[in-house]
Parts: structure tokens; C-alpha cells; sequence
């Protein structure tokens, strides 16, 4: 019975792709509005949870050297970050159905000089980033703007018919995938053969394989995963962000991260804290372009 679910799941998500994918690239922002805000509407709970968290980091980021005052309320920060991944939603239909080198080729690239520089060490690159813009775009732009496969780092769909249509679209841009779920060795594999791997860390993890550290005025766990494979290997850290702007994405990678060399908890500590303030500066400026809307902050305790 399981399978029968997943399967009309997967068909359905599949037909409406196709659907939205037939309109006109000129439509791609209003459609997606109108979808944003009907997921804002309807989904209760992830606006209960999107409001909750811009609430308590607002008074935070509004104290940020790095918030730009484009928002005064949680409820309109809420809002436009529905609205956002609406417009997302059109545009990974967009790339399902191949229509997406047009959107690819209209982003503007800061930075592309800062990854090259890592890439000469040629050690590899870990590039580090969190669910910000519309990130499945950004992650299959690396093949076009780098002109080598990347490799993603992304939990496997419970739906496993669904988890292959989402895997084609991937690989379908030249990106492979390395599933969470014992991932250690493939990473290694990749660093060890020199290649780009693009890694989200803005997301919860248990406290076994997180450090405590402090993100838009309270506690959080970061994953410790990027500074532990740095000092494993040796890879360079790139953080990389995208965000939204009128018609068009912006990708800026930053300048390669230097880890502070203590290999100790209270280094890795440290770097991973370092790391965490270059997503909070990113969320400050953009603030409609970040993921709301899962529990970032689960498992942390109270503010700092």
C-alpha cells in the first residue's frame, strides 16, 4: 500500500512539474508569488514556525551592521520568504522539464576568482552554503560556471520514485549526488580526487556530531562536518551564497576560509562558529531569502 502512495505521490508531483513548467518564463515570478502565498495561507504550521523564528532573531538582525531595514515585521519577512520559494518552485519545475539554462545563464557570478584560487591548490574545494535563494538552482549552476561536476550532498526522498525524479534533475545539469546517509567515504573519495563537493550547513543536528554555537542571538547546534574534512585533507573552504534580485539570482563565493589551526573541540568550535557568522551577515542582508521555515534553533535550549 506504501508503494501505491508513493507512486500516485510521484505522479502527481510529476504532472504538476509539467504543468507549471509550460508557462512562459516571463510569468515565472507571478506564478510563483501566487503559489507562495498560497502555501503561506494554507500551511499553518510552517508560517507558525517561520513567524516564531523571524520574531526572536528580528530584534537581533535589526542591531546587524548587515540588515538592510528592507522589512519592519516578521509577518512581512514571512511573507516574502513564501513568496520566494514559490517563485523557486516554478523555476526547479523549470529545470526538471530542461528549461533552466536560461536561468543559469542570467545569473550574476561575484567572486568566481575566489573558488579558482582554491581550486589551484588543487586539493579539492568544499564549498559551504545554507538553504538560501533558491539553492537547488545555485548547486546545478556550478557545473556551468566551474566546467567540472560538482558534487551535492543531500538527503535521499523517503518516496523513493520521488527521490528519482528529483536525482535526475540533478544529474540531468551535470551535478552528482552523495547522499547523507554514510557519506563520509564518498566525500573523501571526492576530496581525494580533487573535486568540488557543495555542502548546506544551516540545518540542526544532534548534539554528537554538533557544536554549540550562537546564530542570530541564540543557541544553535552547527554541523561540525566541513571543519573535520578540512582537517582531514586539507580541503579549502569556500562559502558560497545566492539570493534573489528583481528578475534575476546573484551567486557570490567569498574568499576561501582559513581555519584558526587548533584541531582541538575549542578549535573546531571556533571554525564552525567563524563559519556560522558568514550565514548570519547573509541572512541579516537578505532576509526574505533564507529558510524560515524548519526548526533551526530544535535541540539548542534557550537563547545565548
Amino acid at each position: 500500500m506504501k508503494r501505491i502512495n508513493w507512486a500516485i505521490q510521484a505522479v502527481l508531483f510529476y504532472l504538476f512539474t509539467f504543468f507549471v513548467a509550460a508557462f512562459p518564463r516571463s510569468q515565472t515570478n507571478r506564478i510563483g508569488k501566487i503559489i507562495g502565498t498560497f502555501l503561506y495561507n494554507i500551511l499553518h504550521s510552517r508560517r507558525t514556525i517561520a513567524l516564531d523564528n523571524i520574531s526572536q532573531a528580528l530584534p537581533y538582525m535589526k542591531r546587524h551592521p548587515a540588515w538592510t531595514g528592507a522589512f519592519d515585521t516578521a509577518e512581512e519577512i514571512a511573507l516574502a520568504t513564501f513568496m520566494n520559494l514559490g517563485i523557486s518552485i516554478v523555476e526547479v519545475c523549470q529545470l526538471y522539464h530542461g528549461k533552466g539554462n536560461g536561468l543559469i545563464d542570467s545569473m550574476v557570478v561575484h567572486g568566481l576568482d575566489n573558488i579558482q584560487h582554491a581550486k589551484e591548490k588543487d586539493n579539492g574545494v568544499l564549498c559551504v552554503s545554507g538553504h538560501c535563494g533558491n539553492w537547488e538552482l545555485i548547486s546545478l549552476s556550478f557545473k556551468q560556471h566551474l566546467g567540472e561536476n560538482v558534487w551535492a550532498i543531500a538527503r535521499k526522498q523517503n518516496n523513493p520514485y520521488l527521490n528519482t525524479i528529483v536525482e535526475k534533475m540533478r544529474m540531468g545539469y551535470g551535478n552528482k549526488v552523495i547522499y547523507t546517509k554514510a557519506a563520509t567515504r564518498p566525500i573523501l573519495g571526492v576530496i581525494k580526487n580533487k573535486g568540488v563537493i557543495g555542502m548546506l550547513i544551516d540545518q540542526a543536528v544532534f548534539e554528537d556530531n554538533g557544536a554549540m554555537i550562537e546564530f542570530l542571538g541564540r543557541k544553535a547546534l552547527a554541523n561540525k562536518a566541513p571543519v573535520i574534512f578540512a582537517h582531514k585533507t586539507g580541503v579549502p573552504i569556500v562559502p558560497v551564497f545566492g539570493f534573489r534580485e528583481n528578475d534575476h539570482h546573484v551567486l557570490m563565493y567569498l574568499p576561501e576560509y582559513t581555519l584558526c589551526g587548533d584541531h582541538t573541540e575549542g578549535g573546531i568550535h571556533q571554525d564552525i562558529q567563524a563559519l556560522s557568522r558568514y550565514l548570519e551577515e547573509f541572512v541579516c542582508a537578505h532576509p526574505a531569502d533564507w529558510y524560515w521555515v524548519h526548526r533551526r534553533w530544535k535541540r539548542a535550549g534557550g537563547p545565548v
